[in-house]
């Protein structure tokens, strides 16, 4: 059963979750839209996602080159007309770089790539893609990175902490050395949400750790049936 919304997925050169993206979207019951990088309109979709990868080869710095893709212009216009927009690892860090969401997202603290399933502790149902979990449950999903380290200054780190704009937190260990365990966190008006952990990997309890990933995907499709 669909919801009749449809939810866009940007692929960028080196883009490799955008197929589970939209996966799992078809799962959660709404209508993926490919859009391109180089699209000059979002086609008219209701929400989006960027998905993990490594978007232009993670040259620069992470999602700095993809900031300036053709597809950001009016996905940055639409993010501030309150559009739902949901950053996935790669797609985290194109939100910081694009100043839709606050600090950034370096070199993991160990050095080394990281491979594993996580959990998490959802911290803000505020937002269009926590709406559907409560405060304080406990989820696993799979963290993939290498540059996922989330950085603030203390003033942001308090402000986020204040405004409760910390979405989820990392429980049990601290993979990557991000400051206050921050996993994920959201805008001021909370359409905004950029993620390291990839919920899109666990909707589906033949390939996934656990379906807790899902709840991303139907808070949003919730949120926009009943918006």
């Amino acid at each position: 059963m669909t919801t009749g919304m449809r939810i866009g997925v940007v692929t960028f050169p080196g883009s490799l979750d955008d197929r589970d993206a939209a996966r799992a979207i078809r799962v959660a019951g709404g209508e993926a839209v490919s859009l391109w990088h180089a699209d000059a309109d979002l086609h008219g979709v209701d929400a989006v996602v960027l998905p993990g990868g490594f978007s232009y080869g993670d040259y620069l710095r992470c999602g700095a080159i993809a900031r300036f893709a053709p597809v950001m212009t009016p996905l940055i216009d639409a993010a501030k007309g309150g559009l739902p927009i949901l950053g996935i690892c790669n797609g985290f860090q194109v939100l910081c770089e694009s100043h839709l969401l606050p600090g950034a997202l370096v070199r993991n603290d160990h050095l080394h790539f990281i491979c594993r399933d996580q959990k998490l502790r959802i911290e803000s149902t505020s937002t269009a893609w926590t709406s559907g979990f409560e405060v304080g449950q406990e989820i696993v999903i799979p963290l993939k990175n290498g540059e996922g380290g989330y950085v603030a200054d203390e003033n942001t780190l308090d402000q986020l902490e204040g405004e409760g704009r910390v979405v989820a937190r990392y429980l049990d260990i601290n993979p990557n050395g991000s400051r206050r365990d921050i996993a994920g966190i959201t805008n001021e008006r909370g359409n905004v949400v950029g993620l390291m952990p990839h919920p899109e990997h666990a909707v589906e309890s033949l390939t996934g750790p656990t379906t807790d990933g899902l709840g991303f995907f139907t808070s949003v499709l919730t949120s926009l049936v009943n918006r």
